[in-house]
């Protein structure tokens, strides 16, 4: 099935409204629209991403949180990213390790910027 606008309605247990997808910050929206794009540009399949995701949310247990949607939701992203070879286990470590770092360098109150790792 191809990413279409009205592809949110088969994804299992998408947080969502009458509208569509709802979002509680704007990584998770940014997640759910880069892992949209992806599928649309050929680089896995839609199939494949429902299953990637359907085995993210039943291999763990967060209670119900609404909340670690998304957080299964990126490990799906990051799994079919590192299958697909759109990036290596490698080089996502050390892009994430590099956010940490900025995070930890960044003064409270102030956006974080990649540059802040350094």
């Amino acid at each position: 099935m191809p990413a279409t606008p009205g592809a949110h309605h088969y994804l299992p247990g998408l947080p969502q409204d009458e509208e569509g997808p709802v979002f509680n910050e704007p990584w998770e929206a940014q997640a759910f629209a880069l892992a949209v794009r992806l599928a649309e540009v050929d680089c896995f399949s839609w199939r494949e991403w429902t299953t990637v995701l359907s085995q993210e949310i039943q291999g763990e247990q967060d209670g119900g949180d609404p909340r670690a949607y998304y957080l299964r939701w990126l490990s799906a992203l990051e799994r079919l990213c590192i299958e697909k070879g759109l990036v290596s286990s490698t080089d996502l470590h050390r892009r994430k390790e590099a956010w940490r770092q900025s995070y930890l360098h960044t003064p409270h109150g102030q956006p974080v910027k990649l540059s802040a790792a350094l």
